[in-house]
């Protein structure tokens, strides 16, 4: 033995010194243990998921842009329809034979200004509610009239008496009399007509406006699930891709938040944030632009709140990043905890701990609440100083703007138009800001996804493997050191040799390295030197499909799935009929007690198949098995949990089962294997002993004391 311990430390000492454990190994345990932070550029690869609906993506742009447009000109048009219908009156009317209206017998037209210095000109007056027409004007009187209008019209005098309006300015003077409305339907049909165009356009306007959001809002919807689709279908199968050590290391919940909250958080952006951001953005230019071009002053009055709000802005991006960042961190510690604790049940109760974990769930749920309470105030802070901003930038343009309109520096219509784009150019840049920071979410989502994405299994094939015609069961190990954790090695120097259809057990103390041998078998771990083979070929040089289609593995703790016992037997594969179904169960005498059920094969099953015993779900395990017909039989403890009617099934079905197979069995209880072919004792990561149940009781060695030890 003190040979075997130095020869141990030599080889140990060997292996530290040329290290073999890959770069990938390293990088997966850390990245497992989500501790790594994504290193690109997260924007651009989600960006890149758009690629093959870049079509659809650039119609929704230009429907975006339709829309935005559309919006911008709402208020022109009102606001046209006000200066030259509404307020139509104050346009002249022009005496002429070619007239298209005929009041008094005489023939007039309606012109937007006064042309003609020769013409007569008519124009109705408004005062306290009455229109007057002043009649037989010229050019210049009727411009000076419009300055008796004027806020700034010092020493005005206007009198009415019976009928007749008087209307004084310095040494002028205007006569006019009251309309009834009959004249006004006369006089303002054009007026009339141009409002119900007006209103025609406005509703067309509407409609437009509701199918392009409409059409908007459903291609990006079904473009934003596609991708969706897509990243979780993605992100399934390459967490099915990575090899057990990432398993080993990440909690289940910390899986199914990446699977789904991070991934379902990325939706938002794709099928809503982006268009918005784009539509957003255009329509503060649009607004910023429009205003200039209608008057500079008014809309330099418009901006001088906006270094206020660019102010609340950045504060708001960077309170809001911290608190999406912390929920997010504490909704992945609540799924951890749910996940890890709903597990494990029956250990809480049967050690009555509910009220321990319930404290604990409480404080988790607590820390939850607290970041989505931070982050409810964010909002509810940042909305209220953003509205009450545009209010106080709304009365500086009702105050100002109404003061230009007296002073007839600009129409009503033009103030309309600056109050309605007042109340709209204050609403993208609040959203503006609020999209960003579920942006932000949305990266930082992303950014944990793509750190999953990018881990690489440590169990890698290669680009040509071998393909073997058929698996006969020849294992053979040749010099193999395999360590989980760096260099704290399982199995140290193994070697050993078996035969197709040979019935090999390993036995030995817990942490002897046993159930580690059975998984390298299959290739869920790869080891840090030596070689394994089947039938003569590397495993390195195999498919991990073609390896595992061969091999039959039944472990002590047996996982069932929700849904029927035959879809828990055949796992969905079509390619296992209902009479190979019915077969594999009768061979494990699994049908005893699937026959009794009311719906026998169809019977449903609930998770982890609570409404089974151990016994019954070990029978599923074995009935599973036997029905993809493996080469190779592994079978890891398959009878620890078992009574003992139910183990005399098992073992009347085991001996016909192993005919033919390769099997590997490992188990503490001796007497479950003393059958067996061949028997290695393993110890401390080595195989010590090695022979037939009697010729290891001869030998008087391991095999020995703890045959004696389960005796007594």
């Amino acid at each position: 033995m003190m040979q075997d311990k130095s020869r141990d430390e030599s080889e140990t000492q060997k292996i530290k010194k040329k290290p073999t454990i890959s770069k990938e190994w390293k990088l997966e345990k850390g990245q497992a243990a989500d501790g790594l932070q994504y290193k690109g550029n997260a924007i651009l690869r989600m960006l890149s998921y758009m690629k093959p609906y870049k079509k659809t993506a650039a119609f929704c742009f230009f429907l975006v842009s339709m829309v935005t447009i559309l919006e911008l000109y709402k208020p022109i048009l009102i606001g046209n329809a006000i200066d030259r219908y509404v307020n139509g009156y104050q346009f002249p009317y022009e005496v002429t034979a070619d007239g298209d209206i005929v009041y008094d017998g005489v023939s007039v037209r309606k012109v937007t200004e006064a042309k003609n210095p020769d013409a007569e000109y008519w124009r109705m007056y408004s005062y306290e509610g009455t229109y007057y027409l002043i009649r037989g004007m010229s050019m210049e009187k009727l411009e000076a009239l419009s300055l008796t209008e004027s806020a700034a019209a010092v020493g005005r005098e206007i009198t009415v008496e019976d009928g007749q309006l008087t209307v004084r300015l310095k040494d002028e003077m205007w006569t006019g009399s009251a309309l009834e409305k009959e004249d006004l339907q006369v006089l303002r049909h054009s007026d009339f007509m141009g409002i119900l165009v007006s209103s025609a356009l406005y509703l067309a306007l509407l409609i437009l406006l509701f199918v392009c959001n409409r059409v908007q809002y459903y291609k990006l919807q079904k473009m934003g699930q596609d991708i969706i689709y897509e990243v979780r279908q993605e992100v399934f199968a390459h967490i099915q891709s990575l090899s057990m050590r990432f398993f080993d290391l990440t909690p289940v919940g910390t899986i199914v938040t990446r699977a789904t909250n991070d991934v379902e958080s990325l939706n938002e952006m794709y099928s809503n944030i982006l268009v918005k951001l784009f539509k957003n953005s255009m329509l503060i230019i649009g607004l910023a632009a429009v205003m200039l071009v209608l008057n500079v002053r008014m809309a330099l009055m418009s901006f001088i709140m906006l270094p206020v709000v660019a102010g609340l802005t950045i504060l708001f991006k960077k309170i809001s990043r911290r608190a999406y960042q912390l929920t997010r961190t504490k909704i992945t510690a609540l799924n951890t905890f749910l996940s890890e604790n709903l597990s494990g049940m029956k250990i809480i109760q049967i050690f009555n701990r509910e009220a321990v974990k319930y404290k604990e769930f409480c404080g988790k749920s607590q820390e939850l609440f607290r970041a989505n309470y931070r982050e409810m105030m964010v909002f509810a802070i940042f909305r209220p100083s953003i509205y009450f901003v545009s209010v106080i930038a709304l009365v500086i343009v009702i105050s100002n703007g109404s003061s230009l309109v007296f002073q007839d520096v600009i129409s009503i219509g033009t103030l309309y138009v600056f109050i309605q784009y007042i109340k709209s150019f204050f609403e993208p840049i609040q959203e503006l800001a609020e999209q960003f920071s579920t942006l932000q979410n949305a990266i930082a989502s992303a950014e944990k996804i793509f750190t999953i994405l990018d881990i690489e299994p440590v169990v890698k094939e290669k680009e040509n493997p071998v393909v073997l015609d058929e698996i006969r069961g020849k294992i053979e190990f040749k010099h193999v050191w395999f360590a989980y954790n760096d260099e704290d090695f399982i199995l140290k120097d193994v070697s050993f040799t078996i035969e197709p259809g040979e019935k090999v057990a390993f036995v030995g103390a817990t942490g002897a390295g046993k159930s580690s041998i059975l998984n390298l078998i299959g290739r869920y771990y790869d080891i840090q030197k030596g070689e394994i083979l089947i039938d003569g070929v590397n495993i390195k040089d195999m498919t991990t499909d073609q390896i595992r289609r061969a091999i039959g593995q039944v472990q002590q703790d047996v996982f069932i799935f929700t849904g029927d016992i035959e879809s828990n037997i055949r796992l969905r594969d079509g390619s296992i009929s209902h009479a190979k179904v019915v077969q594999a169960a009768e061979t494990v005498n699994a049908s005893r007690f699937i026959e009794a059920l009311p719906h026998k094969y169809n019977e449903p099953v609930s998770e982890r198949g609570a409404t089974f015993s151990a016994g019954q779900r070990q029978l599923l395990s074995f009935a599973r098995t036997l029905a993809y017909q493996p080469n190779i039989l592994i079978l890891d403890e398959a009878t620890a949990n078992i009574d003992t009617e139910t183990e005399q099934w098992i073992q009347e079905a085991l001996f016909r089962l192993m005919e033919g197979r390769t099997t590997i069995m490992v188990a503490h209880r001796l007497s479950t294997i003393q059958h067996a072919d061949k028997i290695m004792v393993m110890h401390k990561g080595r195989i010590r002993e090695s022979g037939t149940h009697q010729e290891l009781l001869e030998k008087n060695g391991i095999y020995k004391k703890l045959y004696e030890l389960q005796l007594t």
